[in-house]
């Protein structure tokens, strides 16, 4: 029988590399598994400025590939393959992945989330040349220009308004008449909206994305009222239509929400475990409204902490 390891992590983002840090500081010597993403969305941002510690901007690919190499110098050892089954067994967790299968005794789950996209041709092409799905991330790229936002909910609000305190014009798009958002935030929208710092074209839907010299350059937006074409000339555009988290392989085997975030916070031991023992869960793949990398990355933290007073607990007993 293969060998069963102590501790497996799916996920290579903040929550999962901080994890593996921790665990591998222990001397637990935990395996990481990096899936399709080795770094997770972060590696997309051009600037960030709000990590702790990095007082000068610095890239979210050069970020992760640093914390990575913290994980490598405490001997995390660290796969590269794509876990596409699991089966929960008695004593321990079954791993399938693409090129190799794993036996653990408890399982770190940090495989994020992804933002939704419009399926549009040259979106994916252009996102970190004028397409993004994350204003704090990347807002300033924008200081003074003209962007869009396309979304109603309370993220899509939220930073738009975040954004009209950098850019100079921001045409808020959204299919439907009303805004989903919270009171609150549509409040001090509107209050944008007369200012003439954000203009709101309710019922339009985006219809075609445009570059010049591989960077954007404008967009047409539909009326889904009376097919009313319109062409914005924009230096940023930010997608900000939801998230949807990495859980599909975990579906009638890990309790999910309705939006399919993995349910954790249930057991009043161990706040990062799922509904199965021994199998935890940090980061974006919780439902986690913030959305934030340094959240994820203290998410991480917590699940590696209590996964050694679980292992402790039950080799004591």
């Amino acid at each position: 029988m293969k060998k069963i390891i102590k501790i497996l992590i799916i996920g290579a983002g903040p929550a999962g590399y901080t994890a593996s840090i921790y665990l591998s500081r222990a001397n637990l010597k935990p395996i990481l598994i990096t899936g399709k993403y080795d770094g997770g969305q972060i590696i997309k941002s051009n600037n960030i400025e709000n990590w702790p510690g990095e007082y000068k901007k610095i890239n979210g690919f050069k970020l992760m590939n640093n914390i990575k190499k913290q994980s490598l110098n405490f001997k995390t050892k660290i796969i590269n393959d794509k876990i596409i089954n699991i089966n929960i067994k008695n004593n321990y967790f079954k791993i399938i992945g693409k090129y190799n299968n794993y036996l653990t005794k408890t399982l770190i789950i940090a495989t994020g989330s992804i933002p939704k996209t419009l399926g549009l041709i040259n979106e994916k092409k252009l996102y970190g040349k004028g397409i993004s799905t994350c204003s704090i991330c990347d807002g300033y790229l924008y200081k003074n220009k003209t962007v869009a936002v396309i979304g109603g909910g309370n993220t899509a609000i939220e930073e738009s308004l975040f954004l009209s305190k950098i850019v100079k014009k921001i045409y808020l798009i959204h299919r439907r008449k009303k805004l989903t958002a919270e009171k609150i935030l549509l409040n001090k929208l509107y209050i944008k909206i007369k200012q003439k710092k954000i203009i709101f074209y309710k019922n339009y839907i985006i219809k075609k994305i445009n570059k010049k010299n591989n960077i954007l350059d404008n967009i047409y937006i539909l009326s889904t009222k009376n097919n009313n074409l319109k062409k914005i000339k924009i230096n940023g555009l930010f997608i900000l239509i939801g998230y949807k988290p990495n859980t599909k392989i975990f579906l009638k085997k890990i309790n999910l929400d309705k939006n399919g975030y993995i349910i954790i916070n249930k057991n009043k031991k161990y706040k990062s475990m799922t509904n199965i023992k021994g199998i935890f869960a940090a980061g974006d793949v919780t439902n986690n409204n913030y959305k934030q990398a340094i959240i994820a990355s203290a998410s991480g933290c917590i699940a590696a902490i209590e996964v050694q007073k679980y292992l402790q607990k039950k080799n004591n007993n």
